[in-house]
């Protein structure tokens, strides 16, 4: 993973929506993206309680190459995308080779370069051949499309009905072909996973770094995205091939990691670390709320994972016996890189969640927007790292440079 790719990848939160609309807040596609990921998620998982397979892998490598598709492609609307997929396929097809060229200068990874390829060449032959689409994908076009109504749920305040309407049928008629999905079925009648996803969208009106000015503003839901994604880059990065649930747990403990934060809000660092205590009584209080608050919106089929994804987010883990038990990044090379220990580099996710705290303010200051708050983070950041150059596999000091490093 290189520098240049990340900040390519941070243009999402830069990328706003509903631009022709009155917004009663910033609607920004790293948002968009972080929700979609986690209804995805949502769907997903009551379809697997049901019995059907799905493609874990290939769901979690869309969430990043679509995100790369609308980057390049944000100032062509999506129903305008949507009729030249349908009514010019040929054309389609060419908008997407466009977009691959467009990062063949950014992805040094030659496997994650033909994986997009491979994920462009499918949206256009699902158009173009009009057949019926695998389950996984028919989840990740339903989760796009109710993330979109999500949108306009919440900015229909303060929207004459004469503007919308049109968009929310259009909106209706496309989920019409998903509705035999029962997650997405739950969600728009609004039963339990629809009060659990309220609470994580809560997630996406919190500004990170929120004593300060800063540019551009960075809502935790999408920062949780954004690290799930340099999460899932650090993987490939590191050079092991790890195993499908090491791969799955290492990205949904990056997109959960702040699910805390839901019913908490965010307590800034310097404040958790106020006194010696505090961290673990912090630390402990989140969990009884968490406990109270969210666990009973959490169908069982995905309760326990969820918690093992937040619990201790940023440590290495591994279960055996039925315990879990911290282990290192050669033991989870060596001994637990099999999906049956349900193994995750949390120190990864915490590698991932500092470079993109050192990016939010690293960016600001060069847009000319500071505070001694940003720079002490900064340094912080930096120095955390002084006395352990690699942590799982990963050159710490290389990855951050060119962020004053």
């Amino acid at each position: 993973m290189n520098r240049d790719f990340a900040l390519k990848i941070f243009e999402g939160f830069s990328i706003e929506r509903w631009n022709d609309l009155i917004r009663p807040f910033a609607v920004i596609e790293m948002d968009k993206h972080a929700e979609k990921a986690v209804a995805a998620y949502i769907i997903a998982k009551y379809e697997e309680s049901a019995g059907a397979r799905i493609d874990w892998e290939w769901l979690i490598y869309a969430c990043l190459f679509d995100l790369l598709r609308k980057i390049q492609l944000c100032d062509i609307k999506s129903p305008v995308q949507t009729l030249i997929r349908n009514e010019y396929p040929d054309e389609y097809v060419k908008l997407n080779e466009w977009v691959l060229s467009r990062y063949r200068n950014l992805i040094d990874d030659e496997g994650l370069y033909c994986k997009f390829q491979s994920y462009l060449h499918d949206l256009g032959s699902f158009s173009a051949e009009k057949k019926e689409l695998p389950l996984t994908v028919s989840v990740f076009r339903a989760a796009h499309k109710y993330s979109t109504l999500r949108e306009l749920e919440m900015i229909s305040a303060v929207n004459e009905r004469e503007r919308l309407e049109p968009i929310r049928r259009e909106l209706n008629a496309d989920l019409q072909e998903y509705l035999g999905l029962r997650g997405l079925q739950l969600l728009i009648t609004k039963q339990k996973p629809f009060d659990f996803l309220m609470r994580i969208e809560q997630l996406r009106f919190q500004t990170r770094w929120n004593q300060t000015p800063r540019v551009p503003r960075t809502s935790v839901l999408g920062h949780c995205f954004f690290v799930a994604i340099l999460t899932l880059l650090l993987c490939r990065e590191t050079g092991v091939q790890m195993c499908s649930k090491r791969l799955y747990n290492n990205f949904f403990s990056g997109l959960f990691h702040d699910l805390p934060e839901s019913v908490t809000r965010d307590i800034i660092s310097p404040v958790k670390r106020a006194t010696d205590g505090l961290p673990a009584i912090v630390k402990d209080i989140e969990d009884k709320i968490v406990a109270k608050e969210l666990v009973p919106l959490m169908e069982p089929f995905y309760r326990d994972e969820i918690l093992y994804f937040a619990g201790d987010e940023f440590s290495n883990r591994a279960v055996f016996d039925g315990c879990v038990l911290p282990v290192s990044f050669e033991e989870l090379n060596s001994s637990f890189n099999e999906d049956k220990f349900n193994p995750v580099d949390g120190r990864l996710v915490r590698v991932a969640d500092h470079y993109s705290a050192l990016l939010e303010a690293e960016l600001s200051m060069r847009h000319g927007i500071t505070s001694h708050q940003l720079e002490d983070g900064k340094l912080n950041l930096l120095k955390a790292y002084e006395n352990e150059e690699t942590v799982n596999g990963i050159d710490v000091k290389r990855l951050f440079k060119g962020c004053g490093c």
